[in-house]
Formats: C-alpha cells, structure tokens, sequence
C-alpha cells in the first residue's frame, strides 16, 4: 500500500478535513505537506500580515499533527515540483486537496493533475473545503453562476446539508521524510502591530467566545462600529483554519435571528467565491463595467496618500484607515465606507484600493476583496451602482457617540458626541486646538464630479 499525500492550502486544520479524512480512510500512513509556493511571493500576495499569520497558523497545524502521532511537512519552491519530488519519495500513489476557485489555484490544480499523472500517480479534489457549498453547485438555469446574491441564498440555503466531519484521533507520518522549519512569526518584518493570532487552536477559540457572547445580537449589532460586534472570524476563514461548513451548521442548529443573520454573510462569501470561479477575470477587470474614465493615480496621488494615511478629513474614514494599519483588519461597515469615499467620493479606481487592502488585510482574499470592491465601486453585483455612502451620514448612524472615531483618530478625543463627525464645523478657536486637517473635497462637489463621470447630471 503506497502513502497518500495530503496538500494542504487554504485549509489549515484538523477539524473537518474532507481531503484529510479520505486519504486516512486509505491508507495507514499519511504525508501532511504544505508547500511555501514562491509564486505566491513573486505575486506579491506574500504580505507582511497574511505571512506571520500563516506562521502561527502552520505552526499549529504541526502541533495538532503531533498531538495524534504525526507532523507537518513543509517545503519551499513550486507547489507542482515539490509535491512531486515528495511522492516520488514516499512512493505515494495519490494526492488529495481541497478544490480552489481562484484562476492561480484553478491553473495550480491542472498543472498538478497532468504532473501527477504523468508519473502514473491520481490527484483527488475535494469540494466544499474552503468554502461552505462548492462554487458549482448552485447555478441558475441558463447560466454558470448567480449575478444576484438574493435568489443565490435561497438555491444556497436549499443546497446546503453536509455534515461536518470530527478531527482525526491518529495521523501516522512515515519518519524519513524530510521537511523545512516551519516558518516563524518572530522573522516577518513589517507586521501590523495589533495583528491578531492565527491558528486553528486560536480560531475555534475565538469562535466559542463569540458564540456565547455575540452570536444572539448579532442581527441588531452587526454594524455598531464601536460595539465591535462582528465575529472577526474572517481571517480563519481565509486561511482555512475555520470550516466554513461547521460555522453554517453550528449557527443554523443553534437558530434565532442573529444566527440567521451570521449564516447569510457566511453565504455571501461563497456567492463571490462563485462569481470568480465562473469569472476569473473580475479580479483584475470590471464584472460589469460602467465605461468609468477614473481619475488617473498621478492627478489623484495626494488624495491617496491622504487616504491610506487616515488624513483624510473624513474621522470616520480616518479611523477604519487607521484600524487598518494598526490591525490589519478592518470593520466590516468600515471597508464599506472606507471603499466608497475612494472610488465615488475621490472618483479612484477601485483598483488601486483593493489592492492596497490587498497588502494590509490578514483575511485579504481574491475572490471577497476584489469583488466585494467592485460591488462598492458600482461595477460588481450591486443592482444600484450609483450609490454613495455619505461619510458623515454613515458616521452618525453607525457610531452615534464618536466612540470609534475616538478610538482611531485620538486628536478628535476631546469632541464629544456626533460633532466629531464634523469637526469643521466647530467655532474657530475651538477647531484650531485639533491637529486634525479639513476634508480633502466637500462633498457636494464630490458628488457632483461623480454624477458628471457616470452621466448622472442633468
């Protein structure tokens, strides 16, 4: 009996492991194999935050191997080479992964498959790994993917049954195969110093504690930018140290209105995952285009920078910018608000923004950073592409207080109330003891360059 090999990618964890589960089902022993691709970091999809992250997380991964008997294996270079260098080594007749949506994984997977058998060796694809419902299992008639998210969730809703699969008890490794050094936290340089910690140990932990405490709420609460409501379990998700099948089935047996709620944007992350998968080029092109003439990165540089920084004059902008940078994640009210003031309130290409979160976002993917901009940017799925989301409406509505303004932009903190969102209406002296600038352009004019780019003005 040959060892099987188990490539993991996106989903770093023991606990419902469909690829994992098959190949111990074959065999007695198992190779674990994760594969640092360098293609990865020649993209530039390497980053700081996600890099220290994956870190913790595969050092967790090994210490779960361990604790039933096994270990991770780790190897750098091309994914396609070096997991055919370890098969040949260990003689493995198969190869199982999870399925990716992504052009680079879908590209991975062929390259890996003809490779594979080339050598007389099988490649087994696992569905529903990373994402909750493969993408292809939910397709309207005439179509390959849903363009609406509504009439999605319902097929989706309906679709949706598998069973989440428990945590294998043994993982038995043959002993002379060899592996890198698991990669460390402590050796990334450039980490968002609020960067939370990864792993799937630290992921079901998290979504325990949430679970008890914010799961019930979590319909009223999850735009409350200050009460910090959310679940901040998007990060295990990207990196697959969640089951995004467990979390849908965990929350749908515990029932109620915020369960309900939590399961739908769980739903939307395989909508865009399904809009990719049938579109791969959305991630660098409009899905719908809007024939927008963006202003050009050079006439705009100083409003960009002034957007990046958090110094925008916008606090409420300012401050999801600001969390940003010091978190790597970000509010999810405030990736909204921070996205549209980029691409309809400075007319910038949502390009240039989403890959800006790209290279800050621990839970930066393709498929939901690239899409969910186009969506804000009026040229994705959203059935009113010409919305625009006041900052200072949106600030008095989702932070009524100021307190998440205050939090982030702490030369506001001695303004209190809904005047902090603002603050250049306060009286000249009282203005002046803020080291805080005037907003970058009114809104009105704003606007009205918006209206005139879409032909929207009368």
């Amino acid at each position: 009996m040959t060892v099987p090999i188990v490539l993991f990618t996106a989903d770093l964890r023991v606990h419902d492991h469909p690829p994992l589960r098959a190949a111990l089902e074959s065999a007695t022993e198992v190779v674990p194999l994760f594969v640092r691709d360098t293609a990865i970091d020649a993209a530039g999809f390497a980053t700081p935050n996600r890099r220290a992250f994956l870190a913790d997380c595969l050092s967790d991964l090994d210490a779960a191997l361990r604790d039933r008997g096994g270990r991770l294996v780790v190897r750098s270079g091309s994914t396609v080479d070096q997991v055919c260098r370890v098969a040949a080594e260990v003689d493995a007749g198969d190869v199982h992964m999870a399925a990716g949506m992504s052009r680079f994984a879908l590209l991975r997977e062929t390259r890996l498959r003809e490779a594979l058998a080339s050598a007389g060796r099988r490649l087994y694809v696992h569905d529903a790994v990373t994402t909750a419902v493969p993408s292809g299992a939910v397709t309207p008639a005439g179509s390959d993917h849903f363009a609406v998210f509504t009439p999605y969730f319902r097929r989706w809703s309906q679709v949706f049954g598998r069973t989440p699969s428990a945590a294998p008890r043994a993982v038995r490794v043959p002993g002379d195969v060899a592996s890198e050094e698991l990669p460390s936290r402590a050796a990334v340089t450039g980490v968002s110093e609020g960067l939370a910690a990864g792993g799937e140990t630290e992921g079901r932990r998290r979504a325990t504690a949430w679970w008890r405490a914010g799961l019930a709420d979590y319909e009223d609460r999850h735009d409350d930018l200050a009460g910090d409501a959310t679940s901040r379990l998007s990060p295990h998700l990207h990196f697959g140290t969640l089951s995004a099948a467990e979390l849908v089935h965990r929350a749908r047996r515990a029932g109620g209105a915020g369960a309900e709620a939590f399961v739908r944007q769980l739903c939307w992350r395989d909508f865009h995952h399904q809009v990719l998968a049938a579109r791969p080029a959305a991630a660098v092109a409009d899905y719908r285009t809007r024939h927008d003439r963006w202003r050009s990165q050079s006439a705009a540089s100083q409003e960009i920078t002034a957007w990046k920084e958090g110094r925008t004059g916008y606090p409420v902008v300012d401050a999801a910018m600001r969390q940003l940078a010091h978190e790597g994640w970000m509010h999810n009210r405030g990736r909204l608000l921070a996205a549209s003031f980029l691409t309809k309130t400075l007319y910038v290409d949502w390009r240039i923004g989403a890959r800006h979160f790209l290279d800050l976002l621990v839970d930066g993917d393709i498929a939901n950073n690239q899409l969910n901009w186009q969506w804000v940017a009026g040229t994705g799925t959203d059935s009113r592409p010409n919305r625009v989301l006041n900052p200072v409406l949106q600030g008095k509505r989702y932070d009524p207080d100021g307190t998440y303004v205050r939090r982030w932009v702490p030369e506001l903190a001695g303004i209190a109330g809904t005047a902090v969102h603002e603050p250049w209406k306060l009286p000249g002296l009282e203005r002046a003891q803020y080291d805080y600038p005037d907003p970058i352009v009114t809104l009105s004019d704003a606007r009205e360059r918006f209206q005139r780019a879409r032909g929207l003005a009368d």
